[in-house]
């Protein structure tokens, strides 16, 4: 792939903790391509740097050298409220953990993002109420967190990270505190999504799941050391799936 055709783009990425003897790469020159509609998954075992990998690439975390590109963009020399801005407007985060508000119904925690970022209280919970609706849960948006199931909780997590349209969708273990039935529906919510040309990154220990991206890296010890196209999401891939489960 070339800058043409890379939504999001690393080179030489690296990141490094602790100091002298002590200094850990925790990513350690990852060259990365992602083309606009692509799903890609990136499997590793644990404390290999995936997540610090992807926090990188949100911008969550700013790297030691190299280069992050995103839409052409330098993420890595942004100052700290164009990262914000990024972050609200450009990317959408999903984590392990939800990290929703408690306080807040299902479509309040949708909308969220996009008050934030400015709109209009009726343009957002009118977005936020399609979007609960996309993700299968447009009657439990009056709903608290805790009256909702963990894939529930998730969906709910997606249709927020969703909110401001943004070129990429940013998950870390989505499905990893969620038991087999749940991951199924999870799993099947983000097929849909790749299906309708949303770009993911998913970090994920579960083969299974990486099978319905496009494209699979392996990362070891901070470096990716492996490549495949997968079947891309197909519908054999979630049929074996659940029939695994069931």
């Amino acid at each position: 792939m070339t800058d043409n055709t890379s939504v999001l783009r690393t080179r030489g990425l690296r990141k490094d903790f602790g100091k002298a003897t002590g200094l850990v790469h925790a990513v350690d020159g990852v060259d990365l391509d992602v083309a606009p509609g692509e799903t890609v998954a990136i499997m590793g075992p644990s404390g290999c740097g995936k997540s610090t990998l992807l926090h990188l690439l949100g911008g969550l975390e700013r790297p030691t050298d190299g280069e992050i590109r995103l839409a052409g963009r330098r993420v890595d020399q942004m100052g700290e409220k164009a990262l914000a801005r990024l972050r609200r407007e450009a990317v959408g985060f999903v984590f392990q953990a939800f990290h929703l508000m408690d306080e807040l119904t299902a479509v309040e925690n949708v909308e969220l993002p996009a008050l934030l970022a400015g709109r209009s209280r009726r343009a957002a919970r009118a977005q936020a109420t399609d979007l609960l609706e996309r993700v299968g849960l447009a009657d439990r948006a009056g709903f608290l967190p805790s009256a909702l199931s963990g894939g529930q909780r998730q969906r709910v997590a997606v249709a927020r990270a969703l909110s401001n349209e943004p070129l990429v969708v940013l998950a870390d273990e989505p499905t990893g505190n969620l038991d087999s039935a749940a991951t199924l529906d999870v799993l099947q919510l983000f097929d849909s999504l790749r299906r309708a040309g949303q770009t993911l990154v998913i970090i994920t220990h579960d083969s299974r799941i990486a099978a319905t991206a496009d494209r699979l890296i392996s990362m070891r010890d901070g470096a990716f050391v492996d490549e495949t196209k997968t079947m891309g999401g197909t519908r054999g891939n979630l049929g074996a799936f659940a029939q695994l489960e069931g």
